[in-house]
């Protein structure tokens, strides 16, 4: 597929200044969990960085959506991994903004990695009872998913084998001290590292 068909397909990829590779995102407006949470103070999700800022401008809301609308494309995995695989990245994360849909979107995620082998992908989640839907061993081993805590300074969800926190002490991502960047870490694509601890905003 040429560029522009991919791009009107999937809709465009995203390149967080933080980040080592790209990146994938939808509306956090249409959390299943998360939109809920971000309305409770003391849950990771209050004050969700991707409910403000330039994600609320009109043309960034209206790429999320048509990303998300392009989820039920019959050509969606074949056209996302032709997209990740053009961008050369070894480093791919899903979802800077959004999450998981439904065990549908989860397993076209899934179809998407198995095509792109030599890209190691992260996805965080806070979709618990979508991932209760899948054994851990049905993740293709390029793929690390982990279960986002729901309260700061919670304790790491023990449904899931990779988990992050958000913490007031005692943060394991160094981004704080890099200028919000990752450099050379990538803890959050190991799959030897249980859980990642991020600093609270």
């Amino acid at each position: 597929m040429k560029v522009n068909e991919l791009d009107n397909i999937t809709g465009t990829l995203s390149k967080p200044s933080k980040m080592p590779g790209w990146a994938y995102g939808i509306p956090a407006k249409e959390c299943k969990t998360g939109s809920k949470l971000a309305k409770i103070p003391g849950t990771v999700c209050h004050g969700c960085y991707a409910l403000k800022g330039c994600y609320v401008f009109p043309n960034v809301q209206e790429a999320q959506y048509k990303r998300l609308d392009s989820i039920q494309d019959p050509r969606w995995v074949q056209a996302m991994a032709a997209q990740i695989l053009r961008h050369k990245s070894k480093w791919f994360r899903w979802h800077d903004s959004g999450d998981i849909q439904s065990i549908d979107h989860l397993k076209k995620i899934f179809a998407v990695c198995l095509l792109t082998p030599d890209v190691n992908h992260w996805m965080p989640t806070r979709e618990a009872g979508i991932l209760a839907q899948v054994k851990p061993e049905e993740v293709p081993a390029n793929l690390i998913i982990r279960l986002s805590a729901t309260k700061v300074d919670g304790s790491p969800s023990s449904s899931w084998l990779h988990t992050s926190t958000v913490v007031t002490e005692g943060k394991t991502c160094p981004a704080a001290e890099q200028d919000n960047k990752c450099l050379s870490c990538r803890a959050c694509w190991d799959k030897s590292i249980p859980n990642i601890a991020y600093g609270k905003h």
